[in-house]
């Protein structure tokens, strides 16, 4: 077998972090996670995260194949604790005609990104159309970016924030007053800002993994975003409260149900998930009828790299438009087999 190679006609670009800081954009990164999520589904294109640790270092790869767009590839996540804990993320997309290396791109601003643009988009489907009444529990990164991306699809009534630290959710309140003609406000506990809310975004991870959010604050007719339990050891919602649930909307099946600490706990008590969980390509596509305006609806997210993918392919075409990247002077060769 030869090992000679043709290198691409194009040589590839690679985005740097404050370059996909310029070319961030709410809508177009909306617009990309819709498209993807309502191509047909299919689990062999997005498999499961692979992992490869050892005592000092450890790597997590998230391939993904998305049935829109052009190119595919996998997202690359690398930490090291030889000086505490340091991480770094990397993007690599291929064309899916030619297998071209087509970008690299700093994948650190990304994973926000699609985060929260995801969580919109699931929100949209358990929401009615109508201003809400939005409870945060957050005030970091995560909580402002979410609230954010939400504020391009849902219409705010009034903005109720809790954080541990008293300055953190004033400054939230006083950053967020007057989104979507809303007010907002700092609260002084959870409860306050969960009690009475048409939608709850919980945005905080609790020290000692125990759930943020408690089911007797919840209302009969309350959508929730839970993004904080991504891995078994992780807690965010109680088991009680997704008893409660009449929909359960995820965006990766097997690693929200199978691998988040909340669903695995609700179901060592015995409580029914599967009948109330669906996909949220099935929620878009309509195979899962959902009422947006009764009972308990929950959108829950682990992440996956079909977002990163879409994402990233959005930010290059962006980047080609406006002429932002650095050009690489090499490239890789493509062999034929």
């Amino acid at each position: 077998m030869g090992a000679e190679g043709e290198l691409p006609q194009n040589l590839p670009l690679f985005l740097t972090d404050s370059d996909i800081a310029k070319l961030a954009d709410w809508p177009e990164a909306i617009r990309a996670i819709r498209a993807a999520y309502r191509s047909a589904d299919d689990e062999a294109r997005t498999p499961g995260r692979i992992f490869a640790q050892s005592e000092r270092e450890w790597m997590r790869i998230m391939p993904s194949v998305p049935g829109s767009g052009q190119m595919f590839g996998a997202k690359s996540i690398v930490g090291s604790f030889a000086d505490g804990l340091r991480v770094s993320y990397l993007i690599s997309l291929f064309d899916k005609d030619t297998a071209d290396l087509v970008a690299l791109v700093d994948g650190n601003r990304i994973t926000g990104l699609r985060t929260a643009a995801t969580s919109a988009v699931g929100a949209s489907t358990l929401v009615p159309p109508m201003p809400l009444q939005v409870g945060v529990i957050g005030s970091g990164f995560e909580a402002r970016s979410h609230l954010t991306a939400l504020s391009h699809l849902v219409e705010f009534a009034g903005i109720r924030v809790f954080s541990p630290t008293p300055a953190n959710r004033e400054s939230f309140a006083r950053e967020f007053e007057g989104l979507s003609a809303a007010g907002a406000v700092a609260v002084g506990s959870a409860r306050e800002a969960a009690e009475g809310a048409d939608l709850i975004l919980c945005a905080a991870r609790s020290r000692d993994e125990s759930p943020t959010l408690h089911s007797s604050w919840v209302g009969p007719n309350t959508a929730i975003i839970s993004i904080g339990s991504t891995t078994p050891a992780q807690r965010e919602l109680p088991a009680d409260l997704i008893g409660r649930a009449a929909v359960i909307v995820v965006d990766t099946y097997d690693e929200v149900v199978n691998g988040s600490g909340d669903m695995i706990i609700a179901r060592a008590e015995g409580i029914d998930t599967d009948s109330v969980v669906v996909t949220l390509n099935a929620a878009l596509s309509g195979e899962a009828v959902i009422d947006p305006g009764r009972g308990i609806r929950i959108y829950k997210s682990t992440g996956s790299g079909l977002q990163d993918i879409v994402i990233a392919e959005m930010l290059v075409n962006r980047a080609r438009a406006e002429g932002i990247g650095t050009v690489l002077p090499v490239g890789i060769v493509t062999t034929r087999k």
